[in-house]
């Protein structure tokens, strides 16, 4: 056996298995579905890399898919496309899963992509200088995604630290990529809840100082307290339940990406995402992809107390969230991802 094949059954050993397996044991052989409309926000971030990635090395068709991408400004854009019928499943935020059980309207996450939040918040220097810290950011507009993403909250958890409410800040959708760096160039906004490559072209170019940072390892420990769970595949319950060897598929396609990441160099990486996600700069993109790598799930599954981490985080900064009444166990599945790496 070797090292490779060693450290991913210790991996998969080691990994928690959130619920019980309602849908692994009927999911075999060819998928239900030979075709899946999937759902993303932002696709040329960082955030979504994975799925770019098994989209480009055909990890989704060697599955048996035949996967119909269709990119929105934002999470909050992608989800309301599941829920409306015209997609099958969605590549977002984890968040939207405690989000939607609050709503009574289940969802169900089952491939990690990023095992840290890779959204950071950043100031135009000329505010920066005045800010101290959030209780001064009042009034002040911020380029997110789009609103009710996970860009938008990481910003409302901030300005709540200030003693802020949601309506002191300002959130305007600017998408993500290019349209990000036009909003602070032409001053447009005052500050951005993004993610990379966008936030390290502006640092480079000294247009934005850093305020919150989660995309590092260190970063999710300082914010959050430890791993906290980011964009993954989710889906109404259904689509596990019924199609469990699509949902497999689906799965074994981010798992395949994520592996790939793990050791493939920058220049790699590069090459293999469309030109026009580099922004311009293949250089800085590189440079982003090698400062987030840490935080890319390595196997596509919740690490242990990550999901009490994305409660807790909610919780603090929307009182619409009763944490005590969330079930998390109902919001996550480690099985398809555990079952993708068995077959590595």
């Amino acid at each position: 056996m070797n090292e490779l094949r060693m450290r991913r059954r210790a991996v998969l050993a080691a990994a928690p298995l959130v619920v019980a397996a309602p849908y692994v044991a009927r999911a075999q052989g060819k998928p239900e579905k030979s075709k899946v409309v999937l759902a993303v926000g932002g696709k040329s971030a960082l955030y979504y890399l994975s799925l770019t990635i098994a989209e480009k090395k055909g990890f989704f068709k060697d599955a048996g898919l035949d996967v119909e991408i269709n990119d929105f400004q934002g999470g909050s854009k992608s989800l309301q496309a599941l829920m409306g019928g015209s997609a099958d499943v969605v590549a977002g935020a984890y968040e939207h899963t405690i989000r939607m059980q609050q709503r009574g309207q289940p969802i169900v996450g089952f491939a990690l992509i990023g095992r840290g939040m890779q959204i950071s918040i950043g100031l135009r220097n000329d505010v920066a200088a005045k800010v101290k810290g959030p209780a001064d950011i009042k009034g002040m507009k911020f380029g997110v995604t789009a609103p009710g993403s996970s860009t938008h909250m990481l910003l409302l958890n901030w300005a709540a630290k200030g003693g802020l409410k949601a309506s002191d800040v300002v959130a305007i959708g600017v998408g993500a990529g290019a349209t990000v760096l036009a909003a602070i160039e032409k001053g447009e906004v005052d500050g951005i809840s993004q993610t990379d490559p966008a936030l390290t072209m502006l640092e480079d170019k000294k247009l934005i100082k850093i305020m919150v940072d989660t995309r590092t390892t260190k970063g999710n420990q300082e914010v959050f307290g430890g791993p906290f769970p980011a964009a993954c595949l989710y889906a109404q319950p259904d689509l596990l339940k019924k199609t469990p060897n699509t949902a497999q598929a689906l799965a074994t396609g981010i798992v395949r990406a994520n592996e790939w990441l793990q050791t493939a160099s920058p220049a790699d990486v590069a090459s293999t995402v469309p030109e026009a996600y580099l922004l311009g700069d293949r250089a800085i993109y590189e440079r982003s992809f090698a400062g987030i790598r840490e935080t890319i799930s390595p196997d596509g599954q919740m690490p242990a107390g990550a999901m009490e981490n994305c409660l807790k985080f909610l919780a603090a900064s929307d009182p619409q969230i009763k944490a005590e009444t969330v079930k998390l166990d109902a919001t996550w599945t480690n099985e398809f991802a555990a079952r993708a790496r068995k077959q590595s």
